[in-house]
């Protein structure tokens, strides 16, 4: 349990730990190619930990450095795994590692936590057996333990509903270059979180994999290609700049998060935008992006979509906490699929704030005020954890409880955190 103590926060440059969706592209891309690749920036938590020791159980060779990882792809065919491989509640890692997992030798069970066990990966599984990939859901309802019968798949046409999740397109994007015809992928439903299919094929694009897109409905990727080693850098991540671009629009600093650009491709810098509509400047140069709070710091409620931030709803429903008004945070039911039900426990956390909050079809409405300190469960989710922390900069009696949950994404984060403090005061 961490108890937050509302001190002044100074205006400060903050250094992120690379992208968490990046990290696991890139990881997957390189275990994929036919040479060493070096991959700087990697960010180490325990999510993109559990998609490298998967690797490494199916014959990926890997070596870390001070300043890096090197890893030796296996060509695109993995090793068989006897046993099963546990991915916590890793949601990326089940998923972009059961498309993979299609183009290795025998059977893969793919596992995790009990919370993993109730997360739903069934319209994957459709799709790879569409294309002759005998993929099935062990306990019959949809969701992990999944077994992956790996074989050369030989490629085709599919169709994929990706309402639920993106990551089930990036799934087929990195598997489909190895088949052997290709695969022509067209999405029947979504995607959610658009900008993520985006970072896949940055990375494949990098890779040197070839592949002709319409938007998001339609992409042809030729077969027989290769990814090519090579050295490589993951930029930080723009879902942990949320917490400090919120840390500044609700104290009333100045916060710049080193490294970003506006031209990034993660959605999530888009959040700074967010605090621009809600009464916050916003200021980007070559060397980061920098919010600023109102002062007072009266924020100005929004009503806007987050299906291209959901990472970033728990952290805006902390700030519209503070704005006086009504908040709409439109189109996010599929938040309740993440590492907890967090529309459910975004609501009842509010709650004991003082915060009227409910959920009204696909949205998420808030009625900010004058919220008070409270004691909040995480539910084993790191960005419940970290979202509501930035609430105890402003009131006093915010306590996190389960604060390590934060390992999962972000292991510094509190070391991080504590560096807003203006200890000249």
């Amino acid at each position: 349990m961490r108890r937050i103590k509302p001190r002044p926060v100074q205006s400060t440059d903050v250094l992120l730990p690379g992208s968490k969706s990046y990290t696991h592209r890139y990881l997957i891309a390189a275990s994929l190619s036919n040479g060493w690749c070096r991959i700087e920036n990697c960010l180490e938590s325990d999510d993109t930990r559990y998609t490298l020791e998967a690797l490494i159980k199916m014959g990926t060779a890997v070596e870390k450095k001070p300043d890096s990882i090197h890893v030796k792809g296996v060509g695109g065919c993995y090793k068989a795994v006897d046993s099963p491989i546990d991915l916590g509640n890793s949601g990326t890692s089940m998923r972009l590692l059961a498309g993979v997992c299609a183009l290795g030798q025998g059977d893969y069970v793919l596992t995790g936590t009990e919370r993993m066990k109730q997360r739903p990966i069934h319209h994957l599984l459709e799709a790879l057996n569409h294309i002759g990939i005998d993929a099935v859901s062990i306990n019959g309802n949809g969701c992990p333990p999944i077994r992956i019968k790996g074989r050369k798949p030989v490629g085709g046409e599919v169709f994929i509903d990706c309402s639920v999740s993106s990551q089930y397109l990036s799934a087929l994007l990195l598997m489909a270059p190895l088949t052997e015809t290709g695969l022509h992928i067209r999405v029947a439903r979504g995607p959610v979180s658009k900008p993520y299919i985006d970072m896949t094929v940055d990375v494949l694009n990098r890779f040197g994999i070839k592949l002709e897109r319409l938007a998001f409905e339609d992409f042809r990727i030729p077969g027989g290609q290769r990814y090519q080693p090579g050295q490589y850098t993951v930029e930080p991540d723009a879902s942990q700049a949320g917490y400090f671009w919120a840390a500044a629009a609700i104290t009333g600093s100045s916060i710049t998060v080193k490294g970003l650009t506006r031209q990034s491709l993660q959605g999530d810098v888009h959040f700074a935008d967010v605090l621009e509509q809600m009464g916050c400047r916003v200021a980007a140069s070559p060397e980061g992006i920098t919010v600023t709070g109102p002062k007072p710091a009266d924020l100005t409620p929004v009503s806007l979509s987050m299906v291209d931030m959901p990472d970033l709803v728990p952290t805006l429903a902390v700030a519209a906490a503070f704005a006086k008004g009504e908040t709409v945070i439109r189109d996010v039911a599929h938040l309740r699929a993440k590492e907890s039900d967090r529309l459910a426990a975004v609501r009842t956390e509010l709650a004991k704030m003082g915060v009227s909050a409910r959920i009204r079809d696909d949205a998420l409405v808030i009625s900010g005020g004058s919220p008070h300190g409270a004691e909040i469960e995480t539910y084993n989710d790191h960005r419940m954890a970290m979202s509501f922390a930035v609430a105890g900069l402003r009131i006093p009696g915010i306590t996190i409880e389960n604060e390590a949950c934060v390992a999962k994404s972000f292991p510094r984060f509190w070391e991080v955190f504590d560096q807003l403090y203006d200890n000249t005061l």
